[in-house]
């Protein structure tokens, strides 16, 4: 499910594949339109997110996400980077907040593809980053995060 390519010491990528009962515009919709709904669907991931400037759905929209990562309450503030509604694809930069302790740059990628046969979708999770330096952990326990909020919001499309 989860696997990691590393480019250099401090630069790298990771991401999940999951598979989900929901169809993909509907799932996609929820990170490009909707994200006030994700901390009603994973609150024990995610407890807020907020649009602080712009439009959701816009290139240049931020948003505030908080969440809990390994029992600690933490900040992540976005901005949009791209948006493919043709293709359910969204990105979003950590511009600031707790993750800039530990890495120079972090980009979250989701894309969500409908299975063949028409039952269910494949999110795809992509996070590449580079770290600070070489005493930074790779990612995984925020990748285990990203997995579980994403099987809790399929539970409430579904």
């Amino acid at each position: 499910m989860a696997q990691a390519m590393l480019r250099s010491s401090l630069q790298g990528e990771i991401e999940a594949d999951v598979e989900i009962k929901a169809p993909a515009t509907k799932f996609y919709h929820v990170f490009a339109v909707r994200p006030q709904d994700v901390p009603k669907a994973s609150p024990n991931n995610i407890q807020g997110a907020s649009v602080q400037e712009g439009e959701m759905g816009r290139v240049g929209t931020r948003v505030t996400w908080n969440y809990v990562l390994d029992g600690k309450p933490k900040v992540a503030k976005d901005r949009i980077e791209a948006v493919e509604p043709k293709k359910n694809i969204i990105k979003y930069r950590v511009i600031e907040g707790d993750l800039m302790k530990d890495f120079k740059s972090f980009l979250f990628t989701v894309q969500v593809t409908p299975k063949q046969g028409g039952h269910g979708s494949v999110v795809k999770w992509n996070m590449s980053y580079e770290k600070i330096d070489e005493n930074v952990a790779h990612p995984e326990s925020l990748l285990q995060l990203c997995v579980n909020m994403i099987k809790d919001i399929d539970k409430m499309l579904v």
